[in-house]
């Protein structure tokens, strides 16, 4: 086969990119700097915290309001370092 990626065998294309912990390779233009992961998982904090915030307002469960109100808070704060290692260029 000479000059093929052993990972998809395909005759002539070879493998750039960088191999993620588990052992997936990833292509570079694929992989998010920190700031925008950060910021993503914040706003999905933050959508899970007002969905429980929400069920436990129609159930009548004040923990999982509790539970919600912290998550969305949580988002929040993890969103805001986002930001700030943008700032920094991290």
């Amino acid at each position: 086969m000479g000059n093929s990626d052993s990972a998809t065998g395909i005759p002539g294309r070879k493998r750039f990119g960088k191999r993620t912990a588990s052992g997936i390779v990833r292509d570079d233009a694929s992989i998010m700097n920190s700031s925008s992961s950060d910021k993503i998982a914040g706003a999905a904090k933050q959508v899970a915290g007002k969905v429980k915030e929400v069920a436990g307002k129609v159930t009548g469960d004040a923990e999982l309001q509790d539970r919600g109100t912290a998550e969305k808070a949580a988002g929040k704060v993890q969103q805001k370092v986002g930001d700030v290692k943008k700032v920094f260029g991290k």
